[in-house]
Order: C-alpha cells, then sequence, then structure tokens
C-alpha cells in the first residue's frame, strides 16, 4: 500500500485554506489543515473536511456530453472539440466575434487558471465580451477603495484595539477571522461591534447594532456626524492627506443620530455610543461583508463610506486599520482587447476608473443581449465555473435567455441547472486534480504570501483542467499559437516569470512571502488618487455626474419609495447569507454536507411569523412582484421583526433569484438589490 501526504491549498472558496491531504494508492482519502501555513494557520472549515467526498461524488462529470434530439449523450473529447470549434465559427461567420459572451465564474483571485483562460480564448478569438460574477460580487468594494485611496487597502486585524463587524458574519464564511475575533474578545480592552438585521454568534460579546436592511448608509453618515461634530477624528491625517475634509464637514451635518434613528430602527444613544467607540478605541478595523454592503443601490456609496469613516478616524495604511501589500510579480497572459464589452459605456466608472480597465462587462446585461439583441446580439456563451442560473438575479429571464442562443457550452465538474441548458457540457477536473499557483491571500487577506498550488491527485475519470479544455478548443478553431502550453508545470511558470518568486515558491512547499504590508505609504509617496491624496470629496464621481459624497438613498422597494408595493408585500426579503456546508451554488452533492443542512429554511422572527399565521417548521408561500416560492419557515428571535431571511444558492424551486428582478440597481455598477425586496410570507 503506498501511503503520502501532500501539501496543496483548498479552492472551494476564495480563502484558499491551506491543507494536508493524505492519499493511498492514489486516491485521496482524508483532509486536514495546514498548520504551518501562516495565513490559515491550520484551519479547515466542513467543506474542506468533506473533499474526498466532493471529489469522488456519483454526481461528477467524467466524459464530455453532447445533447442530441433533446437528451445528453456521452461522447469523446475529439467529438465534442470539434462540435464546440465547428458551432463557434459559424456563429463568429455569422453575427461577427463579438456575438460570443465568456463568462467565467472565477474573476482570477481564487483560481487565476480558470479566469486566464477563459480571459485568453475570448481575446484570440477576437470578442470583447467577457463576463462573471464581479457584476454581483466585490467589485464594488474595490472601486468604492480605489476612488477613496487610489488603492485597494485591506483588513489587518492582528492589532486592531475595535472590531467593526458590518454585515459580515466570519462564522459562516471565514472560520479564522472568527476564531481571531474570539481570542481578541479575552482582552478586556479590545471592543468589538457588529452591525446587522441578525445576531450571529459573536454578537454575544459585542455591541450589536440591529440595523433596517439598506439603511447602512444613513449609520454611516450619522457616526461621520458625531465624529466629526464631537471633535474624534485625526486631525493630522486629515488636514495632511485628505482632500475634501470642510466638504464633508458641511454636508454630514443634515445626518444627525436622532434623524438616522427613524432611518435604521437604530437608537440615536446606540449610534452615538458606536462612533466614540470606534473612533477612540483605534487601532480600529471595518470589516465588511463581502456583499452585503455592495448589493444594494447605492452599494457603492456605502463601501465609500466605509473608506471614508477609516480615513477620517485615521486607520489608513496604520496596523490594525486598512493596509495594502506589495503587487505580486505575475506575468499577464491575457490579451489585449480590441474594443469594449457590453455596459461599458453605461457604467464608465466599472469598466475604466483612471484607466484601469476592468476585463470583464455587465453580466447583468446579458439577457438583453440574448433577447433583445440590445446593444448588439449574443449569440453563443461558454460559462465555465458558473452557474448564473442560479446565483444571478431575475433567474427566469437568465434561463430564457440562454435557452435561446444559437450554442451554449458549459465548463463544469458537475451538471448544474446552467449546464442542463447547454448544447455541450466539458467535464473540468477539480483543483486537487491539477496543478496551478495561488495567490489570494494578498488579494483578500493584506497578507503578501503565495504559494504554489500542488496538485493532489489524477482527474477523476476523462475530466480535464480548464487550460487544457480551453487549449484544445482553441487548437481546433485556428488559434493554436496563442496556447503553447502542455502541462500544468509549464502553466504555472508561465505565469512565474519573476525568478526570484519562482526559486521561493518552488523551494517553500507552503507557500512564502514576497514583500511586506506597506504601512504609512501615505507619507512615503503619492496615492494613486488623481489628487495624490486621499479623497473624501471624489471630483471622479462628480465628473461622471455622481455625489462626490456619499448621500442616503432609500431602498428602491420600501415603505417610503413605494408605499402601494409595501401595502401587498410589507415584509423586508434579504438573501445571501453564508453557510459552511456550502459555497454558493456549491457541494450540495455531498453527501456529508447535505446531512447537515439538507433543505433551504427561510427565517423570520416569532412575532413576525405569529402576525402572519405562521410557525416554526411549517411550509410557507413567499411572494414578491417577481415571482413566488414555497419554503420552510424557521423562526429566531436573533433577526429583526419585519425581515426574511432567505439562504441563496439552493435551485429549482428553492432558487431566491426566482423572487429578485433588476429593476433596482445601483447605477454606478450596475450591482442589483438582493437585500431590500419587499415580500409576503402566507402558510402555504
Amino acid at each position: 500500500m503506498l501511503i503520502e501526504t501532500k501539501i496543496s491549498d483548498c479552492m472551494l472558496c476564495v480563502w484558499d485554506c491551506g491543507i494536508k491531504a493524505h492519499i493511498e494508492n492514489g486516491r485521496l482519502m482524508k483532509v486536514e489543515g495546514l498548520p504551518e501555513h501562516p495565513v490559515t494557520k491550520g484551519y479547515i472549515c466542513p467543506r474542506g473536511e468533506a473533499l474526498p467526498s466532493y471529489v469522488y461524488s456519483a454526481d461528477r462529470l467524467t466524459t464530455p456530453l453532447l445533447r442530441e434530439k433533446g437528451r445528453f449523450q456521452k461522447v469523446s473529447w475529439d467529438t465534442a472539440l470539434d462540435y464546440c470549434a465547428e458551432k463557434l465559427n459559424d456563429v463568429k461567420k455569422k453575427y461577427g466575434a463579438r456575438s460570443l459572451a465568456v463568462f467565467c465564474g472565477s474573476v482570477g483571485v481564487e483560481n487565476i487558471e480558470v479566469a486566464t483562460f477563459a480571459r485568453r480564448f475570448k481575446g484570440a478569438y477576437g470578442t470583447p465580451n467577457l463576463l462573471s460574477v464581479e457584476n454581483i460580487c466585490y467589485r464594488t468594494r474595490i472601486l468604492a477603495r480605489q476612488l477613496t485611496f487610489g488603492r485597494y487597502p485591506l483588513d489587518d486585524p492582528g492589532d486592531a484595539r475595535c472590531i467593526i463587524l458590518w454585515g459580515h458574519n466570519p462564522d459562516g464564511s471565514k472560520g479564522m477571522l472568527a476564531e481571531q475575533i474570539r481570542e481578541k474578545l479575552n482582552d478586556n480592552n479590545f471592543e468589538l461591534i457588529v452591525i446587522n438585521p441578525k445576531r450571529i454568534p459573536l454578537s454575544e460579546k459585542a455591541h450589536h447594532l440591529t440595523i433596517r436592511p439598506g439603511t447602512d448608509a444613513a449609520l454611516g453618515l450619522a457616526m461621520l456626524n458625531v465624529i466629526i461634530n464631537e471633535g474624534l477624528y485625526d486631525k493630522e491625517f486629515v488636514d495632511n492627506y485628505t482632500v475634501g475634509f470642510p466638504e464633508l464637514v458641511e454636508h454630514v451635518q443634515q445626518y444627525t443620530p436622532e434623524w438616522a434613528q427613524e432611518i435604521t430602527w437604530i437608537n440615536a444613544a446606540d449610534i452615538k455610543g458606536a462612533a466614540r467607540i470606534y473612533a477612540q478605541a483605534g487601532p480600529s478595523c471595518i470589516i465588511q461583508g463581502i456583499n452585503s454592503l455592495d448589493q444594494h443601490r447605492n452599494g457603492l456609496q456605502n463601501s465609500r463610506l466605509l473608506s471614508i469613516l477609516q480615513a477620517v478616524t485615521g486607520n489608513f495604511a496604520v496596523p490594525g486599520g486598512w493596509v495594502e501589500g506589495p503587487r505580486i510579480p505575475l506575468a499577464n497572459l491575457s490579451l489585449k482587447d480590441q474594443e469594449a464589452p457590453i455596459g461599458a459605456e453605461e457604467y464608465p466608472i466599472f469598466s475604466s476608473l483612471w484607466g484601469r480597465k476592468a476585463p470583464f462587462g455587465i453580466a447583468t446585461l446579458l439577457p438583453q443581449a440574448i433577447l433583445e439583441g440590445k446593444p448588439y446580439p449574443i449569440r453563443a456563451s461558454i460559462i465555465t465555473a458558473a452557474n448564473p442560473v442560479v446565483s444571478f438575479p431575475a433567474a427566469h429571464q437568465f434561463k430564457e435567455a440562454l435557452s435561446n442562443l444559437d450554442f451554449l457550452a458549459v465548463i463544469d465538474p458537475f451538471l448544474t441547472e446552467t449546464a442542463e441548458l447547454a448544447d455541450v457540457v466539458l467535464p473540468a477536473c477539480t483543483f486537487l486534480e491539477k496543478g496551478g499557483l495561488s495567490y489570494v491571500y494578498g488579494v483578500v487577506f493584506g497578507e503578501p504570501y503565495a504559494m504554489i498550488h500542488h496538485k493532489v491527485i489524477e482527474p477523476v475519470g476523462d475530466s480535464w483542467p480548464d487550460w487544457k479544455i480551453w487549449s484544445e478548443l482553441g487548437r481546433r478553431m485556428g488559434m493554436g499559437e496563442y496556447f503553447p502550453w502542455q502541462t500544468d508545470e509549464e502553466v504555472t511558470n508561465a505565469f512565474l516569470q519573476d525568478g526570484e518568486l519562482k526559486d521561493k515558491l518552488n523551494a517553500n512547499p507552503a507557500g512564502a512571502y514576497y514583500g511586506e504590508k506597506q504601512y504609512y505609504i501615505y507619507k512615503k509617496k503619492k496615492l494613486g488618487t488623481p489628487s495624490g491624496k486621499v479623497e473624501l470629496y471624489s471630483q471622479t464621481l462628480k465628473d461622471h455626474g455622481y455625489d462626490p459624497i456619499p448621500v442616503y438613498l432609500e431602498p428602491g422597494q420600501s415603505p417610503v419609495n413605494t408605499p402601494e408595493l409595501y401595502e401587498k408585500f410589507p415584509l423586508i426579503l434579504i438573501s445571501g447569507e453564508r453557510a459552511q456546508e456550502y459555497t454558493h451554488t456549491q457541494q450540495r452533492q455531498v453527501l456529508e454536507l447535505r446531512n447537515n443542512n439538507p433543505e433551504p429554511l427561510a427565517e423570520i422572527h416569532p412575532v413576525t411569523a405569529s402576525k402572519y399565521g405562521l410557525a416554526d417548521g411549517v411550509m410557507a408561500q413567499i411572494e414578491t412582484k417577481s415571482g413566488k416560492m414555497k419554503m420552510r419557515m424557521r423562526t429566531t428571535d436573533k433577526l429583526a421583526p419585519g425581515v426574511v431571511s432567505v439562504p441563496h444558492g439552493w435551485g429549482g424551486n428553492a432558487n431566491v433569484n426566482m423572487l429578485v428582478d433588476m429593476d433596482v440597481f445601483d447605477p454606478i455598477t450596475a450591482y442589483p438589490d438582493f437585500k431590500t425586496v419587499l415580500c409576503s410570507v402566507t402558510p402555504a
């Protein structure tokens, strides 16, 4: 019996925790955390522990599928790829190259190979249309911080004396952070503030503020009012390293805690108390939920407010505040676009900020391009590592659109709901079955750290790495010159053209640091904003017709904005809460995870449930103006009254995005509003 232990990392989510994989005779048997990994420090979640069941799931795709007479048939790779090449060439000849949309679930941070090869293929084909989850995830907060600081600083909670968890529950999605905060809570001088419509596990030892969904800007502006009027801001930092403070002082006078109390459901005294603790405890670190503040009609300005709070209190580029690390010296293997993707004209800041072009278009415009031909027809799509039928709003519209394409191919390890609509499904191997590179730590943790992602086992069945799928398809289409690589190692080395970094990573299986955090960077050089300073007032936003300092906007659906709709749908639906068993739409095929979390449960406060004739465990009908669904209810007094929390990522009739449309969105980034949808709940 051959027993091996291999070091690698888990890519099931964006944290990329270090792992030790135990293999017997080539079969993965057990996965543990990697204690010597300096970032994740041996942490592993239930999903990581269940990796053997994930890899060997009976639902894995192990051979290509081709739709014939309405049904999928197993075919060879040659047959599947030849068919794809023929169809893609036909579409290009008939409609032009830009009629292809490549849709990628990875933006490159969590899996550089998946995103890079999707992007390289679309460039070789000639289409500008690379679409991704960045249209609903993460890019808004990046843009907000770039607009303020000229760079993207990240949470640096290690030395923080105060942490605000704003719309974030690390127990559900970032376990190592939850452990770190619990250790800090043993220090009586440490302060924790939680801002959330629901009391999370860490709320028990925190100052918890129960906020009305969608009113974060009102709270942020009121906190600034207190901090500025009580002189709690960092005068030396503000005077020397920011622009726009006088305008900010004048602007926030209207946003008193008493005004915010009527909007947010938070008492004025509690708003004042939180502002004082945050400003005086220092260093202080706001840790923002990945999407909780962004998926609103005011999403970018919500995130801008957090940046302004960090700035005026002097918590930018300091230990325990927000800080950035150096850029990792990786080669860019993408090909240059000849034109902008769909949405670039309508959403210019999302698409290009100060000459920094985003590689992605506006994915929520895809149904319109397919069904209406606006701004021009999209007639074919290749979707990789994504399941937009479940993960994007207006699920019915996405499903209708994808069903009306001339050609659809899906690359995935599993037959997702999106894959079920495809003409061809190409089986990708999982991350454990290929080598690669992991550099996410600098992008989501602020840690300038990277590691070689080591292959653990051979691909299951006849599944292929993503780079090989794109390369072989490209070669069949006469684009072989753009895909010269033949092995995982060659692909990894193509990224690692920096010899020093390559040698360092190869010498350290668990990874290595490639630089240091950039503390007090504002004292050493100009920032990347037009002024070279922290921009509390954004002339860039002003020049594009947006508010240069954030304002409060009432949610698109609310008693104030839509009173007639509120009469019919008197509750607030929020979606997107994380569960440790699942990553968005994934892992529901894994029995040990499914046994722990077997069905979606909609949460509601007991008082609200009683008011509408509901009780714990009963089936209910949840309805919005966009649709309706049935789901079992779970009553909990941890959730604010008047709010219904529906889990995301479940497919079929439990797909919450059947209830969410694209009528309300952020005008700057086109982010849809998943968090303040008016609904009704009645017994089923």
